[in-house]
Order: C-alpha cells, then structure tokens, then sequence
C-alpha cells in the first residue's frame, strides 16, 4: 500500500506496519526515508480503521544502522550542503527531529519492533514511540560523540525522560554500542524477546490496545501524557484532564465502555478521531522552528 521506495506500508486488520526497508545498507536512514515514514504516518492517521502502527526493519540485520554516510544523491549525510546567514533557515533542521517530531504528533500508539542493530538516528527515531520491544539480537547506540556531533532527533527531550538523566548521559557521553538485555536494564526498552517472536509480540500488544479500548481514548491519553508530562505546574494537567473527561463522559464510547462492562462482553466503541475528538483538541499551539 502507497508508493514507496524505501519502506512498505502495510495494513492487516487494526494494525498498520512501517518496515525500513533498505536491507542491502542495513535500512539506513536518508532523507527520502524521511519523507516515506512521515507520508506513511499520515496514511495511518488518516485511516480510523488503524488503531496502533507497528515499526520494524527489514532483514534479520538491522533496525537501521544510522544515517546513509554515504548517500546516493551526494552531500553530507547529517546536514544540508546549502550555506545559510540565519540558523532559524529551514534548511538548518535535522531530519531525524522532523520524523520525531512527526511521530510525537501521531494520534495512533507507535510501537517499534527492534530487530537489529539501532544506531544513531536508528536508535532516536525509536524514542518518539510509545513502545519498544527488542530482539535478543538488537543492538543500540548512541554514538553522535563518536562521530564528532552531537545527539538529534529530539533526543536530548525524549531519552531522560525515557531512561533518566544519569543513564542518558551515559550513553550519550560514551557512544558506545550496547545490547538489548542492557537497553532493557536502563529501560530503554519495554522487553526482549527471541528474534523469531518479535513480530509476534508487537501484534500481541497492538491488538490488546485495538480490541479493548477507545480509539479516542488512546488518542487523548498519548497527547496527554506525551505534552503535560513537562508542564510547569499540574494545574495545566488538572485544565485538560477535566475538560478530556467532561466531554468524553458524555459520548458514546463512554456509555459503550459502561455497558460492556456491566454485560461482561468486549466493548466496540463507536468513536472515531476523524470527528470525535473533544472540541478544545489540540489545545496546544504547535511551536515553529525559530
């Protein structure tokens, strides 16, 4: 599904799945890549019949071993070759923060299925997700020191948030390449599992979130756990929270999650995000690049 070059996109039942999908250069992540993911993002936002999107790479290899460092359209792999007087230039923006910040803005859970190496951008574009599941064979990295720059893709926002400070300096300040049982210790992943039942896994969770609850539930619960987590006070929380449940207490998926309940049967929701997200949604101004 959709025209894509270096990815698939594909939809079975309630789940959607993004394959990086680049084998022969261990899916490593260029620009055009870029692009892909996000337009597949707004394919599985777009769609209601989508409930959770699944990433993973393809071959047994990789995840995605980083930035191309030798990208087929030339030029510099981390940035733009075009000169710039004002670092506010669009041209000045990371790639890899495009796509995090992409999929920080997604209305659909995101769970990364990591079945390989994961390094650099590899590694940060699993961040902005809600959920990373490790093969036994994955690996991760994140080696910007190494290579003379510094951490992207948002980062610097989502791993201590993730992992801590402590531990997030760690791995940042050392570069070096760890594997999943330590990425699992420092909580960076949610479990590790034997490689063959890594899909497996990922589909067993994305269907729990698909067959139990409110799309719009899950919708307004990731935006907001996602965005009120850094508020200055929890106030801010207690404003959304309580005009989230006012509104959403009135709707059907509440009397359906009501009535499900009290019969014993599994709910179906009715709600959509189309057109059934509360009324104040987004109540957030998206910020530019300044």
């Amino acid at each position: 599904m959709g025209d894509f070059s270096q990815i698939r996109y594909e939809v079975e039942g309630p789940v959607a799945t993004i394959t990086l999908n680049r084998p022969e250069k261990m899916n490593a992540y260029t620009r055009h890549m870029m692009r892909e993911i996000c337009a597949a993002m707004d394919l599985a936002d777009g769609d209601d019949a989508v409930r959770a999107v699944i990433f993973t790479g393809a071959g047994d290899q990789a995840f995605c071993a980083g930035a191309d460092l030798t990208p087929e359209g030339g030029g510099g792999p981390f940035s733009s070759d075009a000169p710039v007087e004002d670092l506010s230039d669009d041209s000045v923006r990371d790639g890899g923060g495009r796509l995090a910040l992409r999929l920080f803005q997604s209305t659909k859970p995101l769970i990364c299925a990591c079945n390989g190496v994961a390094v650099g951008v590899g590694a940060t574009m699993q961040l902005a997700m809600d959920f990373r599941l490790a093969a036994d064979s994955a690996r991760y990295g994140f080696v910007f020191a190494r290579r003379g720059i510094v951490p992207e893709a948002c980062s610097s926002w989502f791993l201590p948030k993730i992992v801590g400070i402590s531990q997030a300096l760690e791995w940042c300040m050392t570069g070096r390449v760890f594997d999943a049982e330590e990425a699992l210790r420092g909580g960076l992943v949610r479990s590790v599992h034997p490689a063959a039942e890594l899909m497996d896994a990922a589909q067993t969770l994305a269907l729990e979130i698909a067959d139990n609850t409110s799309a719009v539930s899950v919708a307004m619960t990731r935006a907001m756990l996602w965005r009120l987590s850094s508020a200055e006070h929890p106030m801010v929380a207690h404003r959304v929270d309580s005009r989230s449940i006012f509104r959403l207490s009135k709707g059907a998926d509440a009397r359906e999650g009501i009535q499900s309940f009290l019969e014993k049967r599994r709910p179906e929701f009715p709600g959509k995000i189309s057109r059934d997200m509360p009324d104040f949604y987004p109540w957030w101004d998206e910020p530019g690049f300044e």
